[in-house]
């Protein structure tokens, strides 16, 4: 990955989450949202996104439908804030590591207690 593309997924990580968070009013979002990371393809055609949502599955399911939805609308935006060429396809995805984590840290937490 170049240093040009790592800047672009950051810069799309942070204006995401602010258009997310300040001006998607879609009933559908629910549970925090988060963006957790952004990886634009080398030719700038697509960019997966990826999205935490603490809340239940239904809430999950249904931000990821609304933010697909609104790809089109996020893609306006980026081209107004951002000064870029080509704006990449917007693909939203389920990030599960922060569920995973947890999980991790429960499972050790009830793991029996080595008495040496």
């Amino acid at each position: 990955m170049t240093r040009r593309t790592e800047r672009l997924n950051e810069q799309f990580r942070e204006e995401i989450s602010d258009l997310v968070l300040r001006h998607m009013k879609d009933p559908r979002i629910g549970g925090l949202v988060t963006i957790t990371e952004v990886d634009i393809s080398p030719d700038l055609t697509r960019a997966k996104v990826f999205v935490s949502v603490l809340g239940s599955d239904d809430e999950k399911k249904s931000t990821l439908r609304a933010l697909g939805t609104a790809s089109g609308f996020l893609q306006r935006e980026l081209r107004r804030r951002l000064t870029i060429r080509r704006m990449p396809e917007l693909a939203f995805l389920a990030d599960e590591s922060m569920e995973h984590g947890q999980r991790i840290l429960t499972l050790l937490n009830e793991a029996p207690k080595d008495e040496a």
